[in-house]
């Protein structure tokens, strides 16, 4: 097999298993941990990690929200754990600073609770992980871009940068931001954070103090967080409040 074809054929299978690799990640977060030796780090400076990680993972919800809240239904930004899928292609709003704004967002939401083990070796191995894994994936999905698209796919290809957004070439998208949308969609990577975070700080809780405190406010924030899950999913699959024409 070529080797263009590998990639992508590489490419396609990581992206249809993509949401096992967040999993894989809890079995040596908790050896770092345990490893991490955090005596080092004053009130102030276990502070300031902690609002870096917090920060870096809310970027990038805030990244999913805006390219997912303005993408039309029928596009590029709306594949499938099945396969790619595009009747269109989605070049405005945050489509045209960069092309894989989703994948943005989702290094920035784990790499926020990967800042939270407090290991600098383990927030580089995790970096050069995810671009190892995600590089063959936007490889495959920018090969059948490519061929569905042609010149117009080339043309946005050129303007728009793989993962590090440019504001250069910013266009307004033709669709309006859907708080509904976000809603709709967003609320399981959402408890996924929520629970990364909360599994270290319980984790290293249990390391330092041997017991474990349920009613520590991860764990109430934990619990909130289910619970709003869980009436989102309710609405959604039994009720079209949260469903809008047109959008994906």
């Amino acid at each position: 097999m070529a080797l263009i074809h590998s990639f992508e054929s590489s490419g396609n299978y990581l992206f249809r298993n993509r949401s096992w690799l967040p999993v894989f990640l809890f079995v040596p977060a908790a050896a770092v941990v345990w490893f991490t030796n955090i005596t080092w780090l004053n009130g102030f400076w276990y502070q300031m990690v902690t609002a870096l990680a917090l920060l870096a993972s809310i970027a990038g919800f805030v990244v999913r929200a805006i390219a997912i809240g303005t993408t039309p239904a029928g596009t590029s930004g709306r594949n499938t754990s099945e396969g790619q899928v595009a009747e269109q292609l989605n070049t405005g709003g945050i489509y045209s600073t960069i092309r894989h704004p989703l994948y943005l967002g989702n290094y920035l939401m784990w790499i926020g609770i990967v800042i939270f083990t407090f290991n600098i070796y383990f927030v580089i191995i995790v970096s050069l992980a995810f671009w190892l894994y995600y590089e063959r994936i936007m490889f495959a999905e920018e090969r059948f871009l490519e061929r569905k698209f042609g010149d117009a796919y080339l043309e946005w290809s050129c303007t728009a940068p793989a993962f590090i957004p440019s504001f250069k070439n910013y266009r307004k998208s033709p669709m309006g931001f859907s708080f509904k949308t976000i809603l709709r969609r967003e609320y399981s990577g959402v408890l996924a954070t929520v629970i990364g975070f909360a599994f270290i700080d319980n984790l290293r809780w249990y390391f330092l103090t041997h017991t474990f405190d349920p009613l520590r406010t991860v764990n109430i924030i934990l619990i909130i967080t289910i619970l709003i899950v869980l009436i989102l999913r309710t609405l959604k699959h039994n009720t079209r409040l949260l469903q809008e024409q047109g959008r994906s």
